[in-house]
This record gives structure tokens, C-alpha cells and sequence, in this order.
């Protein structure tokens, strides 16, 4: 995969479809045994929302540093905070979900589940969703706008987004 590449859609969508089939089979797993449905911990949902909003903000310091180009840049932490971004979507989606195949299994008892046992399961629901969403955002900010990139001696193309958050003129 090129770096200059955006993460491909069907691949979150993939993690999540694998957070469901999971959850379902954890939920189903415990009602074969007669257990009561597994609940997430809140503090899931915050910790994906807390990783959203750092994602987030390291984003958009980049960005900033990237079109003031005052001080240097590292690439490696514009790479490496393209790599978290990248993560951090399909992490969203396998856990975001997760949370959702928690309460999928919900919907077919005879006897509704307390609002206790299914509203932590969307909450994790929503934290995957806006992971996914401020991990997307964060990607975007990791690349520099057309036209601010120079062209590489060697091979006359355009360099990806380490490169380009990397170039200062002197």
C-alpha cells in the first residue's frame, strides 16, 4: 500500500462486520450457558472517545505546524501519526462494532433487556463511531494541500505525506 493512499472504507467496514459477528458470539456463547448478557464498561466508550479527541488533536497541531512550515516538521511523527489515524479507524470499527453485536443480540429476546444491560453496548457503539470518524479527520489533516508538495529529483512524482509534512524551504 502506497503511503499516499487513503484507508479503504471496505476495510473498517470489514473490522466492524468482525465486531459484530463477535459480539454475537460472545452474547450467544454466555446465553447457551444460561449467564447473563455481557455489559461493557462505560470506561470503554470514554477511553474511545479520549483516543478520538488526542488523534484529533495531534491532527490538527500538524496541520497547523505544516502550513505555517515555522520550525521543522518530523516525518516520523507525521508517519507515525498517519499510522495511528489508520489504526485507529479500523480499531473503532472492530470495537464500535463489538458493542453494536452486544446489543444486535439483544433485539430477538421475548423479554426486553433492561436499559442497564443495552445502553452501555451503544455507547461503545457510539465511541467506535466517533473514533472512526475523528481517525478519518486525523488522516486527512496528515496531508498537505495540492500544489505544496515539491517534485522528487528522482522519480518526478510528488512525495506522500510524510514527505510533504516533512519539506520546509530553506
Amino acid at each position: 500500500m502506497r503511503g499516499d493512499e487513503r484507508t479503504n472504507p471496505l476495510a473498517v467496514l470489514a473490522a466492524a462486520a468482525m465486531g459484530i459477528a463477535i459480539g454475537l458470539v460472545v452474547q450467544f456463547a454466555l446465553s447457551g450457558r444460561g449467564s447473563a448478557p455481557f455489559v461493557p464498561p462505560l470506561s470503554l466508550a470514554v477511553m474511545l472517545v479520549l483516543i478520538a479527541a488526542v488523534l484529533l488533536t495531534l491532527g490538527i497541531r500538524l496541520r497547523r505546524a505544516v502550513l505555517k512550515r515555522a520550525g521543522d516538521v518530523n516525518p516520523f511523527h507525521a508517519v507515525r501519526l498517519l499510522a495511528t489515524a489508520r489504526a485507529g479507524q479500523l480499531v473503532g470499527g472492530l470495537l464500535g462494532g463489538f458493542g453494536g453485536g452486544l446489543a444486535l443480540s439483544l433485539l430477538g429476546r421475548s423479554v426486553p433487556a433492561p436499559a442497564t444491560t443495552w445502553v452501555p453496548m451503544l455507547v461503545v457503539l457510539g465511541g467506535g463511531i466517533v473514533l472512526i470518524v475523528c481517525a478519518a479527520i486525523t488522516e486527512h489533516l496528515c496531508r498537505v494541500p495540492p500544489g505544496d508538495g515539491e517534485r522528487t529529483e528522482e522519480t518526478g512524482e510528488e512525495p506522500g505525506p510524510a514527505g510533504q509534512a516533512a519539506y520546509r524551504k530553506p
